[in-house]
This record gives C-alpha cells, structure tokens and sequence, in this order.
C-alpha cells in the first residue's frame, strides 16, 4: 500500500489514498488539499450519530477521524518506507460534534526516523472554534 500511495503523490493524485483505506468510506472520510494545507473532511452522514437527543456524531467516529488525518498528514509530508503504527493517541472531547460536516487538519509536532508526534485539531462551522483536538505518536519503522 505504501509503493502505492507514493505513486498518487508523485502523480498529485494523492486524494485519491483515502481509496485505499476501507474504513474511510465506511464513515465519510475524504481529502481534501487546499492550497497546500492537507485537511481532512468527515462528511455529514446520519450513521455517524452517537447521540440521537443532540443530536450528535459518535465519539468513537471523532477519534478515528482525528487519528486518520494524523496518518495522512504523515504520509503526505513525509517520505515513509512503511504505514505508520499507532502508538498512542489521547483525544481532548471540547464541545458536542453536530451531525454536519467535520474539518480536520493534522501538523507534525515532530519527527525522527523512528518516531512521529503529531497533533490534529477537527472544527465545524468555525476553525478557531475547535470541537476535538488530538496528540498522537507513531511508529515510522
């Protein structure tokens, strides 16, 4: 998988990776690059819902959202010989995620050859208004 994405990113097609992850269009998750800036879209869908009184998506579908744009800003900025492996991921709940779409975007804190910090920030209707953010750390080798 990996010989493949590196081919969708030397193409420019890299959008085009999230194909080759199934969860992604199980839940919604596209990619979106804007100029430059890698973000990640966790589309509106009504099966994401966790809480039906709010109504509200899933904590459950936020975290892995949250832990997916991690590895694609990894595998968009750096060059990997293999997939990054979760190590561990803490997620900060802020406020409630209404069942509309989610905007995530990932930044590499920092990296080594063996190891990646990065940290994700999802918001909806207003980027400086955050609904969840994350801290996560990977193996890269």
């Amino acid at each position: 998988m990996i010989e493949k994405i590196r081919q969708l990113k030397a193409s420019g097609q890299f959008e085009q990776a999230n194909a080759l992850m199934p969860y992604t269009n199980f839940i919604g998750l596209e990619i979106s690059i804007q100029s430059g800036e890698m973000l990640t879209v966790l589309g509106k869908r009504q099966t994401n819902t966790g809480n039906k009184q709010l109504p509200a998506i899933h904590s459950g579908v936020v975290g892995a959202a949250l832990e997916h744009a991690a590895i694609i800003e990894l595998l968009y900025r750096l060059d990997l010989a293999a997939m990054p492996r979760v190590i561990n991921v803490s997620i900060d709940y802020l406020r409630p995620v209404k069942v509309e779409d989610l905007w995530l975007r990932g930044y590499i804190v920092r990296h080594g050859r063996r190891i990646a910090n990065v940290r994700c920030e999802a918001w909806q209707e207003d980027r400086e208004r955050l609904v969840a953010a994350s801290h996560a750390h990977f193996k890269l080798s």
